[in-house]
This record gives C-alpha cells, sequence and structure tokens, in this order.
C-alpha cells in the first residue's frame, strides 16, 4: 500500500509539472504580446534566404508558386554555388514547390492537377532539365530529391540578360513560370 501511495505522488507531482510547464509556454505567448502570425514573420526576416510566394493566372488556372530566395552576395551562382549537370532545388532551404489546381501541359508535356517540388539541372551549354517531382514538401530540398519520384522532366532553354537579379525571383506569367537570377532568365512554358 505505501509503494502504491508513493507511486500516485510521484505520477501526481509529474503530471503537475508539466501542465504548469504547459501553460507557461501559453502564458509566454500572451505575455509578449507576440500571435502565431507575428512570430512566424519574425522567422522569416531573420532567414538568410526568405521565403517568398507568388500567384498568376495561367489562361483560367490559379497556379501559386512557393521558393527561398538566396542572394547573389558577389558569389559565382552557375558552375560554382549551383554545379552544371547537378539536381538544384530551385531555390533555397526547403524545396521549392509548384501548386497546379488543374491539369496543365509544360513545354508540350502533359502533368496533372497537384502540388509539385520543382528541380533544375543547370547546364554549361544548352537546354536545361526542369523537374516536377511528386514529393513536394522536403524540409532539405534537393538533400532527399528522389529521382524515382519524378513525375514530369522537361528542357528548357535559358536566357542570359545583361542585368543582373540578386535575389532569386520565380513568378507565374507569360509563358508560364519564369525564374530570374543573377543574369539567368529561365521561361517555362505552361499552358
Amino acid at each position: 500500500m505505501k509503494k502504491s501511495n508513493t507511486l500516485f505522488l510521484t505520477l501526481f507531482a509529474l503530471i503537475s509539472v508539466f501542465l504548469v510547464s504547459c501553460g507557461a509556454k501559453e502564458d509566454s505567448k500572451e505575455s509578449n504580446g507576440m500571435g502565431d502570425m507575428e512570430e512566424m514573420a519574425m522567422e522569416e526576416e531573420e532567414r538568410a534566404s526568405p521565403l517568398k510566394k507568388d500567384e498568376g493566372m495561367i489562361g483560367d488556372k490559379k497556379v501559386s508558386i512557393q521558393y527561398g530566395a538566396p542572394s547573389v552576395k558577389g558569389r559565382v551562382i552557375w558552375g560554382d554555388l549551383e554545379a552544371y549537370g547537378e539536381v538544384w532545388r530551385t531555390g533555397a532551404n526547403e524545396a521549392t514547390y509548384i501548386e497546379l489546381p488543374e491539369d496543365v501541359v509544360v513545354q508540350g508535356q502533359p502533368l496533372a492537377a497537384g502540388k509539385y517540388s520543382l528541380f533544375t539541372i543547370p547546364e554549361k551549354e544548352g537546354d536545361w532539365t526542369v523537374i516536377f517531382n511528386s514529393e513536394w514538401n522536403l524540409e532539405h530540398g534537393h538533400y532527399q530529391y528522389k529521382e524515382e519520384k519524378d513525375v514530369l522532366r522537361v528542357q528548357v532553354s535559358p536566357q542570359w540578360l545583361e542585368e543582373n537579379q540578386e535575389q532569386l525571383k520565380i513568378t507565374v506569367e507569360e509563358p508560364g513560370l519564369v525564374i530570374r537570377w543573377e543574369k539567368l532568365l529561365l521561361p517555362i512554358e505552361i499552358k
């Protein structure tokens, strides 16, 4: 009987400490006056490559894309930071993903509605490979990339501009999706 009373009191004390500590977390949130949205905004400000989102219409289809936006910061991007011939997560941090509410045609190839991570294989010369992968929610981008999860691979011709785009920018615009970074302009046709 004495053992069960001791066990009961110990268990009661542990549960009490747990409940009090949970309440303290909630109280600290309220006492600093910050809600979830404000905390998320502060976290975004602290990221070296801020999380960006763009939405737009392709025909009558609303399309959105989310990506981490790194900056050039005086670095050599193509062939150095982003190696030629290797999979690039087309952004920074977690995988870039695109959300398609309806079936589309990408560079002449059909792609079913859904969410897809977007990867790119830069090339020193010639077309680049753009990859739509079914695993869209990858925390560490290309480090978790699995080729067997590719849904579509298409070839896209890069354009090289005179002006510099300091921070990566991916927009939903004519001809579908446009990637700009450093002197690169990569227009991906989506209909």
